[in-house]
């Protein structure tokens, strides 16, 4: 009789024990022939042990368990899953089916799925049992599979739900039991820690509103149809918000109203600015039956407000949608670059320890290039929600084009002729040349991949003023720079939702879905526009405006010398990140310093008051309790010389936070933080404190004789 071992797991078998006889071989054997490998157990503890999901059915012979004590299997079976009901064919003598037998009826009730088979029997009759019973078991694992992936959709539906600001709850009808998130609770304007029932949110709601809320709500119930509502709150503090609130119905198996399931928002701001665009709309329709009696040019000069009115509230709603998609960028992105210090520190510090191995040298060098692809992944992120730090000066943009002419003719085909109108003697443009570049290759690309069959592409250069605001662009002069392609142009639709990040037309794996929304976030942020217009089978034409200066360029920016390598220091290292402290403490460590580490700004302090000397602290920003900024000014309230670094993944810190510090810009690596330690330990001390938009940048020097800083953007000045 061949004995199989123990399977490894994930891979179905068959479990058998029929000690007597010929009956485990002849049993192995009809299993093999049904397509199913098997395990022959060669005693009952050996049969209970085995018991896994991983088993598809499992054979037993009455006779060889009637007497037995089978308390272990018992507890298995009853212990299973919810999706599992595993098969059993218990093998009888003749006449010795569970109607005459009681030992067989008594293990009915011990396995539950059961099907007894009657010896002698035919091959024919076994395989078939075995195929049937093989074949409910996969439908349970179907099932399994199919909980899994509910489990994944709940974890995925729950960052969902933080991510776009939504509380979830949950009514059970009967009882009227209230389950209620934490951001529910701030909806309604309760804290964590607070009870809300039901009865509660009811009074809470405004009294004139109550009665809808209530009918919507008996209407779902007895109808089934979804709840939708808009209501007014009243919160404990006596202040009025509003609430959108949707839910959906749930029933038992018999129809019966059994659960509502639902999310709610706080759409108190949208409805402020609804109320006030109400009633600018009535003013202005106001003045239009005012003006009916008067001549027909005066009311035509009213319809035009109306018609810039109804362009200022799509470019409102389309500006609140692109910020709140670049606010949740951003957070994202900050969050990757917290992920990708951790990554590449490490990694940094693992290639000096297998440099004498060539396999190991070559996978973490393969691994640091996927790392750092990551964080030039973020950076178009950033550049998205505007976040990134830019180094703006003026550009003379005919002469940043023309040096690109190689570039983008290499990078576009023979195929595509283009075209440069370049007019000379334009002013230059406040930019960043290094990602106008990339912006610009980012256009032509896309260009090229709306011509596969080839055609022309236009590069044009001008200069346009701005009255007033337009587009919300600020008045002043512009310079264009336009790219046209004569590819397959857009539809409409396409054409709105062009600069949403991860929005492409391109084929899976073709595209990011990030160039576009790249290039709108760095307009943006260097307080101009993208502009794009398209016609389906004509082409696109994508136009950059950016502000122009009166600013020249005296010279190029002095290289600052590089700073000689700090003695070996003793560092106080604050991140509330244990990851990415041990990483930083680590690479602190192989640059020969001494390292001691805080994981919240009270810790840090405490180190401080308690005497311990140290020569430089190096801060996390984003902590909770106490932010790096609070941290330093408290340190530099007791040691007003000692040197502090900032570390953080914004390029322009939150509102409020007037900090002046050294920069030390994450995700950053071993070469990066010895910079910033030499730099720091060679700077004199000086307030932390003041207004400013962003610290430690490089900034070249210009011919213009103020000495001012001019602020441009967020994230970006001159001086």
């Amino acid at each position: 009789m061949r004995v199989a071992a123990i399977p490894d797991h994930g891979k179905p078998r068959a479990l058998i024990y029929t000690p007597a006889g010929r009956d485990a071989s002849v049993a192995v054997s009809l299993i093999d022939e049904a397509g199913l490998a098997s395990i022959a157990a060669t005693d009952l503890s050996m049969f209970s042990s085995s018991l896994s999901d991983d088993i598809a059915l499992g054979v037993l012979a009455e006779e060889a368990v009637r007497s037995s004590d089978l308390t272990a299997i018992a507890a298995w079976v009853s212990a299973q899953p919810s999706w599992s009901d595993l098969p059993f064919i218990v093998l009888t003598t003749r006449g010795g089916g569970p109607e005459r037998n009681p030992g067989a009826a008594r293990l009915s009730e011990v396995l539950g799925n059961v099907t007894f088979l009657e010896r002698p029997f035919h091959a024919t009759s076994f395989i078939s049992i075995v195929r049937t019973a093989l074949k409910g078991r996969h439908r349970q694992y179907e099932a399994r599979a199919q909980l899994e992936a509910l489990s994944e959709g709940e974890r995925r539906l729950q960052t969902a739900l933080v991510a776009g600001r939504l509380g979830a709850w949950e009514l059970e009808l009967s009882s009227k039991a209230l389950s209620v998130s934490p951001t529910c609770k701030e909806i309604f304007g309760r804290s964590a820690d607070d009870e809300v029932t039901y009865e509660g949110l009811i009074e809470s709601i405004y009294p004139d509103d109550r009665p809808l809320v209530e009918a919507r709500l008996r209407q779902t119930i007895d109808t089934g149809r979804d709840y939708s509502i808009e209501h007014r709150t009243i919160w404990p503090d006596g202040s009025l918000h509003w609430t959108e609130v949707h839910a959906q119905l749930y029933t038992d198996r018999y129809g019966a109203a059994r659960k509502l399931v639902g999310v709610c928002s706080d759409t108190t701001a949208r409805k402020t600015a609804e109320d006030n665009l109400k009633r600018l709309n009535e003013t202005l329709e106001e003045r239009v039956r005012e003006r009916t009696t008067e001549v027909n040019a005066a009311h035509q000069t009213l319809l035009e407000e109306v018609a810039q009115r109804e362009r200022a509230e799509e470019q409102l709603r389309q500006s609140q949608k692109m910020e709140a998609i670049g606010q949740l960028t951003g957070g994202v992105a900050h969050d990757f670059n917290n992920l990708l210090m951790v990554v590449l520190g490490n990694l940094e510090l693992l290639g000096k320890h297998v440099a004498g191995d060539a396999k190991a040298t070559r996978l973490v060098d393969g691994a640091l290039q996927g790392a750092r692809r990551g964080a030039a992944l973020t950076q178009r992120l950033l550049a998205f929600a505007r976040q990134q730090d830019l180094q703006v000066r003026p550009v003379d943009l005919a002469e940043l084009v023309t040096g690109m002419n190689d570039l983008l003719q290499r990078s576009v085909g023979s195929s595509i002729n283009i075209d440069a109108i370049l007019p000379v003697a334009l002013p230059p443009a406040m930019v960043d040349a290094n990602q106008l570049e990339l912006a610009l290759l980012n256009l032509a690309v896309n260009a090229r991949d709306a011509m596969p069959e080839g055609g022309r592409l236009a590069i044009s250069l001008r200069e346009e003023q701005v009255v007033g605001k337009d587009g919300g662009l600020r008045e002043g002069s512009y310079l264009v720079l336009a790219v046209a392609d004569s590819g397959t142009g857009m539809d409409p639709e396409t054409l709105k939702r062009a600069v949403e990040p991860f929005f492409s037309t391109k084929e899976i794996g073709k595209g990011t879905g990030l160039g576009l929304s790249m290039i709108h976030g760095l307009a943006v942020q260097l307080n101009g526009a993208l502009v794009l217009t398209s016609e389906l089978g004509v082409g696109t034409t994508a136009e950059l405006w950016l502000p122009a200066t009166e600013w020249c360029l005296e010279r190029p920016a002095e290289e600052l010398p590089v700073p000689e390598a700090a003695p070996r220091l003793k560092i106080l290292l604050v991140d509330d990140d244990t990851l990415i402290a041990m990483s930083s403490v680590d690479m602190l460590e192989d640059l020969g310093h001494e390292a001691v580490e805080a994981n919240s700004g009270s810790e840090a302090l405490a180190l401080i008051r308690s005497g311990e000397h140290f020569d430089l602290v190096i801060t996390d920003y984003s902590m909770p309790g106490m932010t790096g900024a609070q941290l330093a000014q408290s340190v530099r309230n007791m040691l007003p010389t000692l040197p502090i670094v900032l570390a953080t993944g914004y390029a322009d810190l939150p509102a409020g936070s007037d900090v002046d510090l050294p920069r030390l810009a994450k995700p950053y690596d071993q070469a990066q933080l010895a910079k910033e330690i030499a730099k720091a330990m060679s700077v004199e001390t000086t307030p932390i404190l003041r207004s400013s938009r962003i610290a430690n940048a490089s900034v070249p020097r210009f011919a213009k004789a103020d000495d001012c800083c001019d602020e441009i953007g967020d994230g970006v000045r001159v001086v």
